[in-house]
C-alpha cells in the first residue's frame, strides 16, 4: 500500500514563507515524478510545480521566482519552499506522484492535502 503524506501547511502573512513536505511510503521501486497541485475554493485544481526523475522542474507562471520544488529520490520525498507568499496562494495543496511498484507498473498517487492560508 503506497501512501503520500503531506506536512507543513498552515497560516502565513503576505510576504512570508512556508515549507511543504511530502513523503511517499510503501512498495516503491522507482519514483518517476512528483508534483504539487493546489485548489482554492471555487476553483479548479491547478499544477503548481513538478520535478521529474531526472531533476527537471517546471512551475506555474504565478509562482515562478517565489516557489522552489526539490526532491530526495532516495527517500521518496518532495518539498515545496514557498516564499513571498500572497493571499492568492491560499489553497489546499496536494502532493502527487508517479510511482513504479516492484511489478514494474506505474501508478498515480495523491496525498490528502494540506491547507495553506495567507493573510493580507
Amino acid at each position: 500500500q503506497v501512501q503520500l503524506v503531506e506536512s507543513g501547511g498552515g497560516l502565513a502573512q503576505a510576504g512570508g514563507s512556508l515549507r511543504l513536505s511530502c513523503a511517499a511510503s510503501g512498495s516503491i521501486r522507482r519514483n518517476n515524478a512528483m508534483r504539487w497541485y493546489r485548489q482554492a475554493p471555487g476553483k479548479q485544481r491547478e499544477l503548481v510545480a513538478a520535478v521529474t526523475s531526472g531533476g527537471g522542474t517546471n512551475y506555474a507562471d504565478s509562482v515562478k521566482g517565489r516557489f522552489t520544488i526539490s526532491r530526495d529520490a532516495a527517500k521518496n520525498t518532495v518539498t515545496l519552499q514557498m516564499n513571498s507568499l500572497k493571499p492568492e496562494d491560499t489553497a489546499v495543496y496536494y502532493c502527487n506522484a508517479d510511482l513504479v511498484n516492484y511489478s514494474g507498473y506505474e501508478n498515480h498517487y495523491w496525498g490528502q492535502g494540506t491547507q495553506v492560508t495567507v493573510s493580507s
